[in-house]
């Protein structure tokens, strides 16, 4: 099952024009040490002494490269086609992900630049191109050791150390191209409302809207069949469109709503049309779904949701962060429901719009997460706020995400238990994010030390259930900051309560098997009987406590020298997934 427009390895599915270029492959690479391409004009006349494969980075096997040492300046050029029609048309050059800052030329042409390792962006090069000619495509991409920038899991030194791995530099998701008319649909935000049984749409309009009339239509569809067909004059580039979703398809009253078991989506296609003529037509899709909160407990479609997540780092041994294919994608979301996970939080990475678009397609919770800084300065500030912003813009439509959470265990505000800037910059981004999206929780920090947050979460390696029980049980020493837990960390920050928010246990478990490589939290197990054992008594402990709604185990995959997953890095079970599963639903 997939959405009415679906195209294998499309890099934007939630947005789709089916027309477009895949520019991934075999590209011209070089190394930059002394930083001195920009200087010497390689963009000019490009001589890269290696050949790389987009998009895996110079650090993966993948790229046919390998190498892991820190190089802090990374060049590509590749040739490219530019069609001969493309006479009174645009054409948009799409990166999905480079990290960190990308600085772009066509034809030795400088066409600008973007700066943040988690996120899309593109660039009309129409004025730099010749049509129906090759054309030459280079790209700088300038990475740091920097712990300002935000790096998520990424190490900051020469090697690998606790739970930090090797770090991720340049084009590392697709780059492609698509032709567009001057008059275009630039973006759609999708806000669902179940309760009135309707729909909003906030459309962005590119171009000249002042030649003629422009018109767009909406055209919603179920199951193939049509639901609503809508038709709005455009003449400002920003305009709002609320539509009620009423309809006899499905009966008077009844909305085909978006959940785990039930993933129901709505297919829809805008037509932009300029006069009589159709400029452009983009496929998307939404899910009526409604995430919220009440007296303590998570409500998805105003009923009581019991949270079962894994931990989803999204490493792969040969391509890193990278996805090998979007087939590994949808593998590892099987896998994870047929454990009997209803979710997945997406730790310290912002993950391929690929993965997300399955996770709506088949059902999966997500908590998407932002990768971390590592210092606290004015520096790190501007840029987390700008690239988080980013990455909550993107992400906005899909039903599948759930929760926000910027922060995690205080990583980039180290001295937030007492700080006053630190705890102020989390009510920022919380506010911030809050003003952007009102329907989803946001987290600030996850684990331990909140501020405003709108669930309280912890974490917790403790051994067994035994001991969860007995750390556990009085809610109020440690919702009231009576008591501390997990190394002496306290639930809120200093200054700040616990205003009834739902608790959930948003890390624990990180059980491994006795081996001379790698580690896990706490003891390590000798036999698959033992791990089980230990497995079902954490989970059994907490789900007793019945004020806990929830729990996201440690994790799903082993991550390079991290061997405390469910399966191992190339997604080999460990242990009896069935019995994961029955534990996970008993």
């Amino acid at each position: 099952m997939t959405t009415e427009v679906y195209i294998k390895d499309y890099p934007r599915p939630q947005f789709v024009r089916k027309a477009w270029v895949d520019l991934n492959g075999q590209w011209d690479f070089k190394f930059d040490d002394g930083n001195k391409g920009e200087l010497e004009k390689w963009q000019d006349n490009f001589s890269g002494d290696m050949k790389i494969t987009v998009p895996y980075t110079y650090e993966t096997p993948a790229s046919g490269i390998g190498q892991q040492d820190h190089h802090s300046n990374v060049w590509y050029n590749r040739s490219f086609e530019v069609p001969e029609d493309l006479q009174g048309k645009r054409l948009i050059l799409n990166f999905q992900a480079v990290d960190y800052v990308a600085k772009i030329w066509v034809n030795g042409v400088y066409v600008g630049s973007h700066q943040g390792a988690y996120t899309a962006f593109s660039f009309d090069i129409t004025p730099y191109v010749t049509a129906g000619a090759d054309n030459r495509l280079t790209v700088k991409a300038e990475d740091s050791m920097d712990a300002t920038q935000p790096r998520g899991k990424q190490r900051w030194v020469e090697q690998n150390f606790e739970c930090f791995y090797v770090q991720t530099t340049g084009i590392w998701q697709s780059v492609w191209m698509e032709v567009v008319d001057p008059v275009h649909l630039g973006s759609v935000k999708v806000t669902p409302d179940i309760d009135h049984a309707s729909v909003k749409f906030q459309f962005q309009v590119n171009g000249p809207l002042n030649d003629q009339e422009v018109r767009l239509e909406t055209i919603i569809r179920l199951k193939g069949r049509q639901v609503k067909k809508t038709s709005l004059v455009i003449d400002r580039a920003w305009l709002d469109m609320d539509v009620d979703l009423i309809h006899e398809a499905n009966g008077p009253w009844k909305l085909s709503l978006w959940a785990p078991g039930s993933p129901n989506l709505y297919d829809v296609e805008f037509n932009v049309y300029q006069g009589e003529e159709r400029v452009d037509q983009v496929h998307s899709y939404f899910g009526m779904r409604k995430i919220s909160i009440e007296k303590g407990r998570i409500l998805l479609n105003n009923r009581p949701l019991y949270q079962r997540l894994v931990l989803d780092q999204g490493y792969w041994p040969d391509t890193h962060l990278t996805p090998p294919s979007e087939e590994a994608l949808i593998k590892d979301i099987d896998l994870t429901m047929e454990m009997g996970y209803n979710g997945v939080r997406k730790h310290m990475k912002v993950e391929d719009a690929r993965f997300l678009y399955w996770c709506d397609v088949k059902g999966l919770l997500v908590w998407s997460e932002m990768g971390a800084t590592y210092e606290f300065n004015d520096t790190a500030m501007q840029k987390f706020s700008t690239e988080w912003m980013e990455v909550v813009r993107q992400q906005y439509n899909h039903p599948s995400i759930i929760t926000w959470v910027p922060f995690n265990e205080s990583w980039g505000v180290p001295q937030i238990f007492k700080n006053k800037n630190q705890q102020k910059f989390t009510e920022f981004i919380y506010h911030m994010t809050k003003a952007f999206d009102p329907n989803r929780p946001v987290i600030t920090n996850d684990g331990w030390e909140h501020t405003v947050s709108d669930i309280l979460t912890l974490h917790d390696y403790i051994g067994t259930g035994e001991e969860f029980t007995k750390q556990y049980k009085n809610k109020e020493v440690i919702v009231n900051n009576e008591r501390t837990f997990n190394h002496h960390k306290y639930a809120f920050a200093d200054g700040y309560s616990y205003k009834g928010q739902p608790v959930l246990i948003s890390e624990f478990g990180g059980i491994a098997f006795t081996s001379d490589a790698g580690w896990g939290y706490g003891k390590q197990e000798a036999s698959e009987e033992a791990f089980l054992e230990r497995f079902r008594g954490l989970h059994e402990a907490i789900k007793d406590l019945d004020y806990i709604v929830g729990y996201c185990y440690t994790q799903i995959t082993d991550v390079q020298q991290e061997t405390n997953g469910l399966l191992t890095e190339d997604r080999q079970p460990k242990v009896s997934l069935e019995a994961i599963r029955e534990i996970n639903l008993k």
